[in-house]
C-alpha cells in the first residue's frame, strides 16, 4: 500500500513538528517537554498521562519517530511554534501536513477558507496546500 495519502505525510512530518520545538523554545529539553505537557492540559490539546523527559522529545523527533509521536505533543507543538515571535514554517511537504493536521485538530471552522483566512499572514501560503489537503481528509472522515 502506497504511503502519500495525507495522514502518512502527517505522521512522517510530526518528528520535524516537535524538532522545531526543541530547536525554537528556549529552554532545556527536560524543561521544554514540562512546558508541552502542561500546555496540553490547560489549554485542552491532550491529557499525557505522564509528563515525558526530554530525552522523549529528542526520540520523538528523530526521522523514523512518525508514529511513535503522541498527537497530544504534536498538536501542543504546532500550537506554540503558531504563537512564537519567531514565525516559524514547516520545512517541507510532510511537515506543512503535520501543521495543517493540527491546526484543524486544535480549533473548529465552519470551512476550508474560515481555517486558511485564521492562519496567522506567515503561514498561509507555506500551508495552503497542507490545509486544502487536510480539510479534504477530514471532510472525507464524516459519516454521512
Amino acid at each position: 500500500m502506497p504511503q502519500d495519502d495525507f495522514y502518512a505525510k502527517v505522521r512522517r512530518g510530526l518528528p520535524a513538528l516537535i524538532g522545531q520545538w526543541l530547536a525554537l523554545g528556549q529552554g532545556e529539553p527536560d524543561r521544554l517537554a514540562l512546558i508541552l505537557a502542561e500546555t496540553a492540559r490547560v489549554a485542552g490539546l491532550g491529557q499525557p498521562a505522564a509528563t515525558p523527559e526530554g530525552a522523549t522529545l529528542d526520540a520523538w523527533s528523530a526521522p523514523e519517530a512518525g508514529d511513535d509521536v503522541p498527537l497530544w505533543a504534536a498538536r501542543t507543538a504546532a500550537f506554540l511554534l503558531i504563537q512564537m515571535p519567531a514565525r516559524p514554517k514547516p520545512r517541507g511537504d510532510d511537515e506543512a501536513c503535520a501543521w495543517a493536521y493540527c491546526w484543524l485538530r486544535n480549533r473548529d471552522f465552519a470551512d476550508h477558507q474560515s481555517a486558511h483566512a485564521a492562519l496567522p499572514d506567515h503561514l498561509r501560503e507555506p500551508l495552503a496546500a497542507a490545509l486544502k489537503a487536510a480539510w479534504h481528509d477530514r471532510q472525507g472522515l464524516r459519516l454521512i
